[in-house]
């Protein structure tokens, strides 16, 4: 196990995705109001991000093997951060949504190039542990992101949200490019050949579309919140700032699941049974919030359980996704996270259209829970 980069600067890369799409979210009312359209197309932006997102995976993770990893990810937040100025001064809704899918596609370097880092540096029996710790510096990304976006939204607005954004692309291709070094030196050449060659082998592999469902399982619950809650609150009236406030009761169930995770593994319990207690904890969960969304804001309760099981899961299934895809690990990592990511944008599309947090809970969470059903009887068939 060599360690040739800081931990807490791939931590804060890891978190910084998850920030920014968070930063964003106190926003969407205003955004609605500014350009006039709909709740539905508002919450397009966050979906089509996410599309953005997935093909900014598959890019910069099969660059990740072809120029290597720093130039990558120097590249990526140099792409986010002309995506985060244009949206500045996007003077139509159609501008800044073509502005959100370059800031995505860009911005995925924070996951795929960082992930691609960590899986060169940690052997197997440690990289667990990293992830574990990685899950509880993404408990603070929420709070941060969604209490720094109620501010700014409103002292200065949707555009205060992006200046701040465009800041830290700069802030951070400046520590990128001082501190991260490079992690691969034998380039490959990828072509489609080998491409398509690995994307067969890995839809054939149960086992990774098994990660890629609960994984957008868990990130449609997650951002269902960021999708739809802001609306809910507006409709009962309360502030941006309240909404704001309770990114602090997300981001305490985050934590409280990311040291409860870290605890467990340090005790030897394994990763599957982990994920597959986070799966059922999260279904029940959701019947809590269907139960009591009609109810104020109480179905927050039931959403720290959510969150969670959240950070309980997501570390285990993604440490634990490309064990036999080592000598591969940019390539497959790129293509694993296109397939979970065009899943999480078509999740987020639906419940765009459904609009009702409680529903869209049950829905994901049982798609979570058929999925451990249906690959547990697969597991016993072979």
């Amino acid at each position: 196990m060599k360690k040739t980069n800081p931990l807490w600067l791939l931590t804060l890369l890891v978190m910084l995705p998850q920030f920014v799409e968070t930063i964003y979210s106190p926003v969407l009312p205003m955004v609605q109001e500014k350009f006039g359209v709909n709740e539905e197309s508002a919450t397009l932006t966050i979906s089509m991000y996410f599309i953005a997102f997935a093909l900014g995976v598959a890019f910069w993770g099969i660059q990740c093997d072809r120029i290597g990893r720093k130039k990558s990810l120097e590249y990526g937040l140099i792409t986010y951060g002309i995506g985060t100025f244009a949206a500045v001064f996007a003077p139509s809704f159609m501008v800044l949504i073509a502005t959100r899918i370059i800031s995505a596609f860009g911005i995925a370097v924070g996951s795929i190039v960082t992930q691609t880092i960590l899986r060169d540096t940690y052997d197997k029996d440690h990289i667990s542990k990293v992830f574990s710790w990685i899950g509880i510096g993404l408990s603070i990304s929420p709070v941060i992101g969604m209490t720094t976006g109620s501010v700014l939204a409103s002292l200065t607005g949707h555009q205060g949200v992006f200046i701040t954004l465009y800041l830290l692309a700069a802030v951070f291709y400046i520590l990128s490019r001082r501190n991260i070094s490079e992690t691969h030196h034998s380039v490959k050449e990828i072509n489609f050949q080998i491409l398509t060659g690995l994307l067969k082998r890995m839809l054939k592999d149960w086992e990774i579309i098994r990660c890629c469902l609960l994984i957008m399982s868990f990130n449609v619950l997650l951002f269902s919140y960021y999708s739809l809650a802001p609306f809910i609150f507006k409709q009962q009236q309360y502030s941006s700032y309240i909404f704001g406030y309770s990114s602090i009761i997300l981001a305490a169930g985050t934590f409280a699941g990311a040291k409860l995770n870290r605890f467990l593994l340090l005790k030897n319990i394994t990763p599957k049974i982990l994920v597959t207690s986070s799966v059922i904890g999260a279904f029940i969960a959701s019947v809590f919030v269907w139960m009591l969304i009609g109810y104020g804001i109480y179905f927050l309760i039931p959403y720290f359980f959510i969150v969670m099981a959240f950070s309980m899961a997501i570390p285990n299934i993604l440490s634990t996704a490309l064990i036999h895809y080592k000598n591969e690990t940019g390539s497959a990592g790129a293509l694993l996270g296109l397939i979970y990511y065009i899943l999480i944008g078509t999740g987020l599309a639906t419940i765009g259209f459904i609009q009702n947090l409680g529903i869209s809970c049950l829905i994901f969470s049982g798609i979570g829970v058929l999925t451990l059903l249906v690959f547990h009887s697969k597991d016993k068939t072979v």
